[in-house]
C-alpha cells in the first residue's frame, strides 16, 4: 500500500492510498461540517444541503449526476454525521477522474433550485417520519439529547419538522459559505488511484478557493438525563449511555475492548446472560463511540414490559462484575475481535478512504495501522476493568421507549450502580 498526502496552498488536502491489484477505486470529498456544527435554528442543515447536492448544479440535473456516474457501473452517495458530511462514489478505475468532477460539480456548483428545494424537503420530512416509526431507531436520537441536553452534538442529525419546514435556498447557501472552506475538506481516494493524477485534478478544481476561518462548535459535555416515552407497542426498547473517552484520550481503545466484552458479539457477557441463559430479549449489544471531545458506552436491548426490570437488573449485575472478574480470555477474545474488524474492512477501497479522511481530520496525519492494533494490543485486564470500576460511577443517561411505565428509572439505576 502506498498512501500519500498533499495539502493545496488553500489549505485543501488530497490524501489517496494505492491498493495494488484492485481495478476499482472509492472517491470523495469529506467536509468537517456535520449536526454539531449547526446553530440551533440551524438544526437540520447539514443534512438537508447533502439531500440537495444530488438535487442539481450549475453543469449537470439530478438525473445526470446519477447517470453519468451509473452509466460506467459506479455507485454514488452521501451521508452526514455529527461531525462530517461526506459525498463519495465507488468506481472501476478509469472512471476515478469522472468521479471527482461529478462529486466536485455537486460540493462547488450546488443549483439551489427552489423547486427541487420543495421537492427534497418533503423527502426529508418522509424520512423523518420514518425514523419516528422506527422504535429502534428513535431511541438513539432521544438517548444522544438526553446525554447532552440544549447542545448542539445532542440534537437529531435530520433536525425537527419545523426547521426542515422552514429552511430557504438563502439558509443553505450560507451554511456553505461559513463550513465548506478548502481547509475544511478533505479528498480521500483508495484502491486503483492515481496520486498525482488526482492531485492535478483537486489542484484544478478545489485551488481557486478562497481559505475560510476554521469551523467552530459548542464543546460537547455528557450530562445524562432520561427521557421515557410511553406507547403500545410489542417491545420495549431500552437504550443507556455512560460518559466514555474521545479519540483523542489514551483510554479510547479500552473503551472498545470493553464494549466488546459487554455486548459485541455472540460471545459476549450480555448476550450470553441475558439472551442465551435468560432468553430475556432477542436484541442486546454494547459499543463503544468516540468524537473529537466525547465519547460515549452505549448498551440497547428490546424485550418485553413483563421482562425489561430483569433484563436490567441483570446488565446492571454484570457492569459491576466486570470490574472485578474480567477475564484474559474475555480480553483477548475482543481484541482478535477488533483487530480483525480493522483489518477486514481495509479490505474494500470504501472502507480505506473513509479511514483516510477521519483519521487525517482528528489527527492532521493518517496513522498506520500497525499503531492501531499495537494500542489495541497494549490494552490489558487491569485496564478493562479499571474502566468497568470507573464506569458505574460515570455519568449515565437513559432512554425508552414502548411499554415501559412500570420500567426503573435513572435513579434506580444510578443507585443499583453503585450499590
Amino acid at each position: 500500500m502506498t498512501l500519500r498526502l498533499t495539502t493545496l496552498p488553500n489549505g485543501f488536502r488530497i490524501v489517496t492510498e494505492h491498493m495494488p491489484g484492485l481495478k476499482s477505486a472509492s472517491a470523495g470529498v469529506w467536509v468537517m461540517a456535520g449536526g454539531r456544527h449547526e446553530r440551533p435554528e440551524q438544526n437540520g442543515i447539514a443534512h438537508f444541503l447533502e439531500h440537495m447536492a444530488f438535487k442539481g448544479t450549475k453543469r449537470r440535473s439530478s438525473l445526470q449526476i446519477a447517470e453519468e456516474i451509473e452509466d460506467v457501473g459506479g455507485y454514488i452517495n452521501a451521508y452526514t454525521s455529527r461531525e462530517m458530511t461526506a459525498y463519495y462514489a465507488r468506481v472501476l478505475e478509469a472512471d476515478v477522474g469522472l468521479a471527482l468532477d461529478v462529486i466536485g460539480d455537486i460540493v462547488l456548483n450546488p443549483a439551489f433550485d427552489k423547486k427541487e428545494i420543495e421537492v427534497e424537503r418533503h423527502v426529508i420530512l418522509q424520512e423523518i417520519g420514518q425514523a419516528l416509526d422506527t422504535p429502534d431507531d428513535i431511541v438513539f436520537d432521544w438517548l444522544q439529547e438526553v446525554s447532552y441536553p440544549d447542545q448542539s452534538f445532542g440534537r437529531t442529525i435530520l433536525g425537527p419538522e419545523e426547521r426542515v419546514s422552514a429552511f430557504t435556498r438563502k439558509d443553505l447557501q450560507g451554511f456553505v459559505a461559513e463550513h465548506y472552506g478548502p481547509g475544511q475538506m478533505i479528498l480521500a481516494a483508495a484502491g486503483g488511484v492515481d496520486h498525482d493524477a488526482i492531485v492535478r485534478q483537486a489542484e484544478a478544481m478545489f485551488g481557486a478557493m478562497t481559505p475560510t476561518p476554521a469551523s467552530t462548535f459548542q464543546p460537547a459535555t455528557f450530562q445524562g438525563s432520561e427521557r421515557r416515552e410511553i406507547k403500545d407497542l410489542e417491545q420495549a426498547h431500552f437504550a443507556m449511555a455512560f460518559n466514555a473517552p474521545g479519540y483523542r484520550d489514551p483510554d479510547v481503545y479500552t473503551a472498545q475492548v470493553y464494549a466488546m466484552t459487554m455486548g459485541g458479539g455472540m460471545s459476549s457477557r450480555l448476550f450470553q446472560k441475558v439472551r442465551e441463559e435468560r432468553g430475556l430479549c432477542y436484541s442486546i449489544f454494547a459499543q463503544s463511540g468516540a468524537y473529537e471531545d466525547a465519547g460515549q458506552i452505549t448498551l440497547y436491548a428490546g424485550t418485553s414490559a413483563e421482562e425489561l426490570g430483569d433484563l436490567t437488573q441483570i446488565t446492571i449485575d454484570e457492569m459491576k462484575r466486570a470490574a472485578d472478574d474480567m477475564s484474559e480470555a474475555e480480553v483477548n477474545r475482543a481484541r482478535v475481535q477488533l483487530k480483525a474488524g480493522l483489518l477486514m474492512g481495509l479490505e474494500s477501497p470504501s472502507s480505506r478512504a473513509e479511514r483516510l479522511a477521519r483519521l487525517l481530520a482528528i489527527y492532521d496525519r493518517v496513522p498506520d495501522i500497525e499503531e492501531a492494533v499495537e494500542r489495541i494490543d497494549a490494552v490489558s485486564v487491569h485496564d478493562v476493568r479499571r474502566f468497568a470500576g470507573e464506569l458505574t460511577s460515570a455519568d449515565t443517561a437513559l432512554a425508552l421507549y414502548g411499554p415501559v411505565a412500570a420500567a426503573p428509572t435513572l435513579e434506580d439505576i444510578r443507585k443499583r450502580l453503585v450499590a
